[in-house]
């Protein structure tokens, strides 16, 4: 197998994140000479072995990573660059492989090495479509998408070498500014992902409708499981129809089609229908749960490994009361 980088940057502290330990254990699975490059601003106490630190080097910033970048892809002499697919790599590994005279590839899902062919696969058409590729050019930059594999363990490196690079850019941080908004819901981390269904706001066996309760429920389950909520296509786009709707969703809560494609343990779908557009949403999320009480909506044609057919107020309301107690 030939020479592999795996390329990490840290984060606040100088730890790295779990998406760059699921890349060091992709890499190590191919076995052969396995590298670790990282940059930032305290690199030189992580796991790397080769090292690109300094101030100039905290901040996501396409000028400084991708010179970093090209840096630790030369000084390793590696011939296949992996790194996890985060907003911050895919915006930098690009150009810093143009620059090695290399070719990048993205969201990665598999790898393979058989007779020192490497093989890298992915998912095409709205993840309807499972690709292999495979390239002559070299360097060859594959960036993991997060999730796809388990993150390996990962210790200081006993000898790093630490690379002079010139950090040049007429971009300066000054500082972040947010606009005000509710609490954190959407972690990509979390080992249970809870999805929202249109069904919520919808009037309920009294004949009312009970979105302030529902929404109540929903953050409660949220908070009290430290999971990320998601919701279906309808659910999100119901606003704009002049119906009730969660004030919290977005559209950046969107599972499925024309939405997000999460990697989490677990999955609890709550009075969603399980149609194909949702439902390829779902396609990598290992445990498939749902509440609905139609016992033949989408989930219970073999969508879902368990399907309670209950109503969904009755099914948080206690699992809410488990979980605080």
């Amino acid at each position: 197998m030939e020479k592999i980088l795996v390329l990490v940057h840290t984060v606040e502290g100088g730890a790295v994140p779990r998406a760059a330990l699921e890349t060091l254990a992709a890499a190590r699975s191919l076995g052969g000479d396995v590298v670790v490059g990282v940059f930032g601003e305290s690199a030189g106490s992580s796991i790397g072995s080769l090292a690109v630190e300094g101030e100039a080097f905290a901040p996501a910033r396409y000028a400084t990573d991708a010179a970093a970048c090209g840096a630790l892809i030369t000084a390793s002499g590696a011939a296949v660059v992996l790194a996890p697919h985060t907003s911050r790599m895919g915006r930098a590994l690009p150009g810093a492989a143009a620059r090695a005279g290399g070719v990048v590839d993205t969201h990665i899902t598999g790898l393979a090495a058989e007779r020192g062919t490497l093989t890298a696969s992915r998912w095409f058409y709205r993840q309807r479509i499972e690709g292999t590729i495979s390239r002559a050019a070299r360097p060859w930059v594959l960036l993991i998408e997060p999730g796809s594999f388990e993150a390996a363990e990962a210790a200081p490196a006993a000898a790093v070498t630490k690379l002079d690079v010139k950090a040049v850019s007429k971009t300066e941080l000054v500082g972040f500014e947010s606009p005000e908004g509710g609490e954190q819901t959407i972690r990509p981390d979390a080992e249970t992902l809870f999805v929202a269904g249109a069904g919520w706001t919808k009037k309920q066996k009294d004949g009312q409708t009970h979105t302030p309760e529902a929404g109540e429920l929903i953050l409660g389950f949220v908070r009290a499981a430290k999971s990320s909520l998601g919701s279906s296509k309808s659910l999100v786009d119901m606003g704009s129809e002049g119906q009730s709707v969660l004030p919290f969703l977005t559209h950046l809560h969107q599972i499925g089609q024309t939405g997000s494609t999460p990697r989490h343990k677990k999955g609890l779908a709550t009075c969603c229908h399980g149609e194909e557009p949702h439902v390829v949403g779902w396609r990598f999320v290992r445990e498939r749960r749902a509440v609905n009480l139609d016992a033949n909506c989408g989930w219970a044609r073999g969508k879902a490994d368990v399907l309670y057919v209950a109503d969904a107020f009755e099914v948080v309301r206690e699992l809410n009361k488990l979980i605080g107690s």
